[in-house]
């Protein structure tokens, strides 16, 4: 977990020295590999103005390419759709993948920083689980990240963090994001 320079990111940190033993005592598990981890988190953008605008699909690599520290990868339309003028091929979205440092970082500055900035928030969904302990969110604006500059972007898009997780139930995953310190709205 160590980086080239030593540094551990915080939320990793917290991770292995407050959280797994926490989870440990909550679930009674009998071995630390049981504990349910944070595997990696997916930011995508949809954009279906790409089709009509090249710049629309630039400015949102742009976008998640700022957010993430990590080159995106674009969505093709895998069928072709008469009824939204789509055709095999065409670019549909943008997906990063974010392992490892990258993602605790990306984890740390979603709760941390991105979250409290969102106009009247009062806390995440609880019930936006899968029913596998992942979890989805759907932001819809890319401004609530601090480096995203205001001034330069070309439209407010919506975009959606999945974070994949090793736990077996919703109960698990929604425990652990709640110890990494996810908002949760009160029930």
């Amino acid at each position: 977990m160590a980086t080239q320079n030593g540094h551990t990111p915080n939320l990793a940190r917290q991770y292995r020295e407050r959280v797994v033993p926490a989870l440990m005592k909550q679930f009674d598990y009998g071995n630390v590999m049981q504990v349910p981890g944070v595997a990696k988190v997916i930011v995508n953008i949809g954009i279906g103005e790409a089709k009509d605008n090249a710049r629309a699909l630039e400015a949102a690599v742009g976008d998640i390419r700022t957010i993430t520290g990590q080159q995106p990868v674009v969505v093709k339309a895998r069928k072709s759709v008469a009824a939204f003028k789509l055709r095999a091929g065409m670019p549909v979205g943008i997906r990063a993948t974010l392992r490892g440092r990258r993602m605790w970082y990306f984890l740390e500055k979603l709760v941390t920083v991105a979250l409290p900035r969102i106009r009247d928030f009062r806390g995440v969904n609880p019930d936006a689980f899968d029913g596998s302990g992942n979890y989805s969110l759907g932001l819809r604006e890319q401004i609530i990240f601090p480096e995203v500059d205001y001034d330069r972007i070309d439209k407010l898009r919506g975009l959606e963090v999945s974070i994949v997780t090793t736990a077996k139930t919703d109960e698990e995953g929604r425990s652990l994001l709640a110890q990494l310190g996810m908002p949760f709205r009160k029930r």
